[in-house]
């Protein structure tokens, strides 16, 4: 069977191809049960529309957005190095193409904001760290969109694999002997959090270890403030798993204020393996997720129009020794 037209869908929805086109682009002149019916065959058919032509019809640049909920909103390009591998992974798809990219920065609870973005999108979005709710709305309103981060099962996702990523962490301190290993966690309610979490979880009860873990919200004060508590609230601790590198710097910062030596008395595994980790003192040991190849891979799949609804794909994360475990 040849490509998919818009024609198809008209078809098998039993509406014009004026019709299609309005649903497809938003805009009035059709009924929300038409626009329902329009979309369920779209679904159905795994149709994807040649977002590049509409773009030159219109006579747009076709873009490709990038849309992010940072948990700060003053310099959060720079204080997290995620959001500069998402961009870098983009951009190394765009290269040599007419394409802009264009990023957003949207509150989570800017709905009128997040609205705004999604009736705007050309080619696609790459949505960075959506919520799982604002996720749904916006692919909602934009069918061409793809997650990086494990969101729910409508919204397309290119995702790491956060929970055995985390088991792996875990499991690589055990084998290096250490028996008191704590968590320093990522900010509640996220799904990252959530799944390295579980990792964790699922690696201290295999190895009959204790459960001994704080939060840090993704930052490196966090990271600071959370291994200081542990260390208080568990002096014997000998290991570290924080699920983010920032947060792992500064844990050896705190580790080591306290007269205590990174690794020979605390060990400390990361995770993301971004600049912060090779710039620790000593370099963070970390498990490294792949974000340029999972930005680069969901931009082909915008570009090539074959990403279809629910589609999955999760990247492993792989160990990355150093010196400070």
């Amino acid at each position: 069977m040849g490509k998919l037209t818009i024609e198809d869908v008209a078809r098998a929805a039993g509406v014009s191809r004026a019709t299609v086109s309005r649903v497809i682009n938003n805009a009035p002149g059709a009924s929300a049960a038409v626009r329902s019916r329009v979309r369920t065959v779209i679904d159905e058919l795994g149709y994807a529309p040649d977002q590049a032509a509409r773009a030159l019809a219109s006579r747009q640049q076709p873009a490709i957005d990038v849309v992010a909920t940072p948990l700060v909103s003053v310099g959060w390009l720079g204080s997290h190095p995620y959001y500069s591998r998402v961009l870098s992974g983009v951009m190394t798809v765009l290269d040599g193409r007419d394409i802009q990219l264009r990023i957003h920065l949207v509150g989570t609870t800017d709905l009128a904001g997040l609205d705004a973005v999604a009736d705007r999108v050309s080619l696609g979005a790459v949505l960075a760290d959506l919520p799982a709710e604002l996720a749904v709305r916006f692919q909602q309103r934009c069918r061409r969109v793809v997650s990086l981060v494990e969101t729910a099962g409508v919204v397309p996702a290119v995702e790491p694999d956060n929970a055995g990523g985390a088991y792996a962490a875990v499991a690589y301190l055990h084998r290096l002997g250490r028996r008191r290993i704590a968590a320093i966690d990522g900010p509640d309610g996220i799904s990252c959090t959530v799944n390295r979490r579980a990792g964790y979880l699922r690696a201290v009860g295999e190895f009959g270890l204790a459960d001994l873990h704080t939060g840090g919200g993704f930052t490196r004060e966090g990271g600071f403030d959370a291994a200081g508590r542990l260390l208080d609230r568990y002096p014997d601790v000998d290991a570290m798993f924080v699920a983010c590198d920032l947060m792992g710097a500064g844990a050896v910062q705190a580790i080591t204020a306290t007269g205590r030596r990174v690794p020979e008395d605390v060990g400390v595994v990361g995770l993301d393996d971004s600049i912060a980790a090779a710039c620790a003192n000593p370099p963070l040991t970390t498990m490294r997720m792949p974000v340029e190849d999972m930005a680069a891979a969901a931009t082909r799949l915008l570009l090539d129009g074959t990403v279809t609804v629910g589609y999955r794909r999760r990247f492993p994360l792989e160990l990355v020794e150093r010196a400070s475990a």
